[in-house]
Order: structure tokens, then sequence, then C-alpha cells
């Protein structure tokens, strides 16, 4: 008695560690006392020992009873992140009593089972009526929020009143998965100071554990900055949450990885270091599925640009594994093959995937066409291109072919892929539908363009039989006939509208005055009193203006006749001679030291009474113009001794470019 007493004396205090010492007393006199054993896995579970309660609970199966202790049981497994057996335990129970219910949909939210998560919460919320009720709804809009952001599935109203930050914040969420980002962003903000009053009305709580709090609300408002284009803003908002050191391992994990998805290729040593965070010890079982596969891809695209590819391939070769339908994993080992400069394996690699998943095979062959266009084989490209069926008679893949094979000047098969399309459309959709009267318009301005004038007159043709008022077309086919039959084109310009009613209702007025106008009236008064003037001035005789006589030059004598070149410049002139140039000027300067001008000597007896210096044998006496002085004279054979040494040295000297 005196045992249970302080069990009971310790269970009240809420000192659930103290109370198994009686409790072990009390067991070794009696091992298999089913209260006392029951007492002791709730104080094991109050105390967070989960595994040794979950051990005590099998070792004693048979005392305790095969149905009395499921609850336990399950919630012990829960704890222990082992989520299938707590499920297996609730539903071999015998009776699903409200604790299990409230455990049995922790455990399909932890499952995503999200349908049945949202089922077993709205039977609860409506059969059940505590002071739990509120933690009730929050986990009701928690599902909700999974289900838009995970399946995208477009929640429902609820009706719940977001009477606390909880509530807000799911709300937030769920509208985040609808892509509505300012709505979410006004959502979060009121999460803000509904949390910041909840918790500042406690006089305990510091501003610090408010903070800490906060945090997942501000990590949320970082990502939507994120989507929305505003990195900085974002990144900012991350590295503050990060520095506050949150506990929640799930928290750190997901916006280390969102940093990670902002730096990218750059700034890769931060990424290095954030990548840590996500290899938390316990962050598999904060995240969903879908979050724990993005940090993996990322980890994998993290590897391929630190350009650690054996990494790279391992990591994406694991994904692949877990996720062989998944294409991601796929798209990096290319990715990292063509880093490699291995693009034909990698085309191969694509290949193989397509051909043993059909579903996936659009974008896969999007991503072969991509590489055989960097590696220049365009026309490889598009064959690539129009063996996707579903996206043949697309605009867009249309345009994309078009251009690609104007590119290759192969006009033939651009105008095949304009056919294909519109016999597409003629055959699946009505005829007149915008999109099918548009590629016919773009075929025929593509025939015109290229000299195809035949097959642009059938097309234009052909959208004016569907639309016979459309005027555009009439006079493109007017325009087309004229280059072809001028005839025809005359018998089709009798359809065009007179010109009365095409005129267009405009205030000329209006348009005149306004102030864009480049060209603005006069005002009326102003007019009206120059025409009074003109009307007056009528029958007056215009004056006429006296020509003014030209002036002459001052030494113009009538008698003689004026040089008909006068009006030409002088070196133009037909008797124009050249400027003479003095002589003295000319000879300053010229030649060589000690030589003589031609014309320098003008004495005759002075010139044949020096003799010649230098003279050569059969030569004149005479002093001739152009000879040079002896100390400036070469020696004969010194120009080509000169060559051979510039020769030589050409040889063996080195060249300094």
């Amino acid at each position: 008695a005196a045992l249970w007493g302080e069990v009971n004396r310790c269970g009240q205090n809420g000192d659930f560690a103290r109370a198994l010492k009686p409790l072990n007393r009390i067991l070794q006199a009696s091992r298999e006392d089913a209260t006392a054993l029951r007492c002791k896995v709730v104080c094991l579970i109050q105390s967070g020992a989960f595994r040794e309660a979950l051990g005590l609970m099998g070792a004693h199966a048979k005392a305790l009873g095969s149905d009395g202790m499921a609850f336990e049981k399950a919630y012990c497994e829960y704890r222990l992140n082992r989520i299938e057996s707590a499920l297996r335990t609730i539903e071999s129970a015998a009776q699903r009593t409200d604790q299990l219910k409230e455990l049995y949909g922790q455990v399909l939210y932890r499952l995503e089972r999200y349908d049945e998560c949202l089922a077993t919460y709205r039977d609860l919320i409506r059969n059940s009526q505590d002071e739990y009720e509120e933690e009730r709804k929050t986990n009701l809009s928690a599902v909700v929020a999974a289900q838009s952001t995970w399946e995208r599935v477009v929640p429902e109203d609820l009706g719940l009143r977001e009477a606390t930050y909880e509530l807000c914040y799911n709300s937030a969420c769920a509208l985040i998965g609808q892509g509505k980002l300012n709505e979410a962003m006004k959502k979060l903000q009121k999460a803000e100071g509904l949390c910041r009053q909840s918790l500042s009305e406690d006089s305990d709580v510091t501003e610090e554990d408010i903070e800490a709090e906060l945090a997942i609300i501000h990590g949320q408002m970082a990502y939507i900055m994120q989507l929305q284009g505003r990195t900085e803003d974002a990144l900012q908002l991350y590295n503050q949450i990060i520095k506050l050191k949150p506990t929640d391992v799930g928290l750190l994990a997901v916006i280390a990885n969102n940093i990670i998805t902002i730096n990218k290729d750059q700034n890769v040593f931060d990424s290095k270091k954030k990548v840590k965070l996500t290899n938390a010890e316990g962050v598999e079982h904060k995240l969903s599925k879908k979050q724990l596969q993005a940090i993996e891809f990322n980890k994998a695209l993290l590897a391929m640009y630190t350009n650690q590819a054996e990494q790279c391939r391992k990591l994406a070769g694991s994904l692949q594994a877990q996720s062989p339908e998944h294409l991601l994993p796929v798209l990096i080992q290319a990715a990292q093959l063509c880093r490699e400069k291995q693009h034909a394996r990698a085309v191969g690699l694509l290949q193989d995937f397509a051909e043993q998943h059909p579903a996936s095979a659009a974008e896969v062959k999007l991503t072969m066409a991509q590489l055989k266009i960097a590696q220049g084989s365009v026309t490889k490209a598009c064959i690539i291109l129009r063996s996707i069926e579903e996206l043949q008679h697309k605009p867009g893949m249309v345009s994309a072919l078009v251009t690609m094979y104007s590119h290759e000047e192969d006009i033939d098969s651009a105008i095949e892929v304009f056919t294909q399309a519109i016999q597409w459309y003629q055959q699946h959709e009505a005829p007149k539908s915008p999109v099918h009267l548009s590629l016919i318009r773009e075929a025929a301005n593509f025939k015109l363009k290229h000299g195809r004038k035949e097959a642009a007159i059938s097309d234009l043709e052909e959208l004016w039989k569907q639309n016979p008022k459309d005027v555009h077309t009439l006079a493109q086919l007017i325009s087309a006939y004229s280059l072809v039959d001028p005839e025809k084109a005359k018998v089709l310009s009798k359809h065009l509208p007179s010109s009365d009613s095409l005129s267009l209702k405009v205030d000329v007025d209006a348009l005149e005055n306004s102030p864009g106008a480049t060209y603005i009236r006069k005002k009326a008064g102003k007019l009206a009193g120059d025409s009074q003037q003109k009307e007056q001035g009528q029958g007056d005789v215009k004056k006429k203006k006296k020509k003014k006589k030209g002036k002459l030059p001052k030494n113009y004598d009538p008698k003689v006749t004026p040089d008909p070149e006068r009006w030409l410049p002088m070196r133009e002139r037909s008797y124009y001679r050249g400027r003479k140039k003095g002589k003295k000027k000319d000879q300053v300067g010229k030649g060589t030291q000690g030589s003589t001008t031609a014309g320098s000597e003008l004495d005759a007896s002075k010139a044949a009474s020096s003799p010649p210096t230098s003279p050569r044998p059969g030569s004149a006496a005479a002093v001739s113009s152009n000879v040079i002085p002896p100390r400036h004279q070469k020696p004969a054979g010194a120009p080509a001794t000169k060559k051979k040494q510039q020769q030589k040295k050409k040889k063996g000297g080195k060249s300094g470019w």
C-alpha cells in the first residue's frame, strides 16, 4: 500500500521518472501484476523511453492482454518512426477508440495517405467535443495544405475560422500549392502577427523564443520570395533563420536546399557547406517523400557542378533505382555525360529511357533534339522533333521546325511541316478554328517569301473561301495573283469594297488640332481676316519687283570679250601652266652634302676648267648633274655583300614575334 501511495503521489506531481522506483519494487514482488506493468509502461512513455516501453509490452504480452495496450504500443512505434508497424497495430485492434483514431490520423499523414487522413479528422471533429478541438482543426488544415502542395488538389473551403497562427500558416501553404503567392504572403504576415501576439502574452517567453517559433513562418515567406524571383531578399531571410540555429532539423534541411538552388553553379563552396545540413540525423522522418527526393536531386546536380563525376553518377543511379519511372535522374546522367564530351552516350541513354517509358518520351526527345542542335546536327534534331506525334501540330513545334529547316535551306521540308499540321487540324478540329486559319495564313506567307506563288495562292483561296468578307486575305490574294496572273488579279479586285465604304469617321479638325499633329490649321479668325484682305486687293494691280543690276568688276572692259573659262578654278583652265617656283629656294637643302644640282653652275668656262672627280674611262669630261662625290660613293659590290649578310642573319637569328 505504501508503494502504491508513492506511485500515486508521483503521478499527480508529474514526476514519472521517480515513480519507476516504487513500481519496480512492486514488480519484484509480483512480476505479472498487470496494473503495475501498465503504470510502468505509461511512466516510460512519459519519460521518453519508448524503446524500453515497447520491450516491456512485448515481454509481458500475456499479462497485459492481446488488446489491452494497443494505443500505447502503436504510439511507441509511431515515436520510434516505425510507421508501418504502428499502422498494423492500430488496424489489428479489436476496438478503435478516439485515442486510436487520433493516432491513426497522424500515422496516415506520415504515410502521405491524405484522403483517408482527411476523412479520419472530419469524423473526429464531428463526433467529439473537448478541449482538443482546435488542435484537430489545425491538423485538418495541415492535411488540406499537403494535398494542395504535393498532389495539386484544389482544396475545398472547410469553413475554419483562422483564429490561430497555425491555421493561418496552413492556409498560406494551401495557397502556395495553388500558385496564389500574393494571397499566401498576406496570410503569412497575419500568422506572424498572431504568433507574436499569442506568445508575448506569456511572460516566461523571451524574444529569442518568439523568433525561434516564427522561423518556420519566415522560411515560408522566403520561399514565396524565391518563387517570385526576389532571390536576394529570399537569400537574406534564409541566412537570418540559419543564424538563429533552430532545433527543427527539417526546417534547416529545407532552407539549406533552397539556398543551394539559388546558388546553382555559382558560390559552390557555400553550397557544399549547406548540403551538410540536409544530412542531419532524423531529417528523413521530418520531410515528405517529394522533399527528400528534391534534396537528393540537388545533391546530384551539385556533384556535377563541382566536377565530382563519379559521385554524380552514383547519386543519379541511386535515384533512378528508387524511382525508375522518374525522368530527372536520367537527365542528370545525360548532362554529366555531355560535360565529359560523350554526347553519343548521352543520346543513347535518353533513347533507351524513351523506349522503356513512353509516357516521358516527349520530354526525352526534346532533350535529345537539344543535344543534336548543340552538336550542329540540325537536320537530325528536326527528325527527332517530328517523331513526337503529340506535339507535331502544335504552333510552337511548327514554328521551331520551319525555322530550323529554313536555316538549313530545306524549304520543301518546311512546307511539308505546314501541310501536315494543317491536315491534322482539318481532321481533328473545326476547319474554321483560329489555330487552323492562322497556320494556313503563315504557310501562305512562307511560300510567297520563298517563291512558291502557286502553292501560296491555293492557301489564300482556301482562306478566302472560309471567310469571304476578310478584306486582308483578299488583298493578299490579289497581290499574289498580280505576280502570276494579272488578269485574274483585276477580276478579284472588283470584290474589294469601295473607298466610300472604307472611309472612317474621323474628326479632321480635332485630329489636326491635337498636340501630336505635325500640321496645325490656323485659327478661323486669322483666316477670315486674310480672306477679307485678299478680296479688297483683287482689283489692285500687282506691283512688279525691279531686278537689281549685277555688280561688275573694277577692271571690267566692255570692249574685251570675257574669258569663257572664268567660272572654272584656275587649275582646271586650259591655259594653266602650273605655279612658278623660285630658283634659289629650290636649290637650298637639295641633294647630298657637297653635290651639285642641275643648273647650279651657269658658267661653262668653270665647268670646263675644273676636272671631273673620279673620272671613269671613256666618260665625258663634263660634270653630270647626278654625280655623287667620292666620299659618298659606295664601293663596288657593297649592296650584294649587304644582302648576303642579311640572309645570313635571317638564317641564324631568331624572330622575336
